[in-house]
């Protein structure tokens, strides 16, 4: 049974786009490993920007200066 978890930042994400992440992941899976969609989880975590570090700063401190 794959379990895959998909984290992205929370900025407006549609369900009709996280439905489309989750059957392509799960297509992905049983196309190239032969995995049963039938068993296949996949989880979508969203992250404030407050809360995703990159570089030693968070994703909202380095969009606000442009990077």
């Amino acid at each position: 049974m794959p379990y895959v978890n998909i984290k992205i930042t929370r900025e407006g994400a549609t369900a009709e786009q996280k439905a489309e992440l989750i059957a392509g992941v799960t297509q992905l899976l049983q196309t190239v490993l032969n995995k049963n969609p039938a068993t296949t989880v996949v989880v979508i975590d969203e992250v404030d920007t407050d809360n995703w570090g990159i570089g030693g700063e968070s994703v909202t401190a380095r969009r606000a200066r442009g990077s």
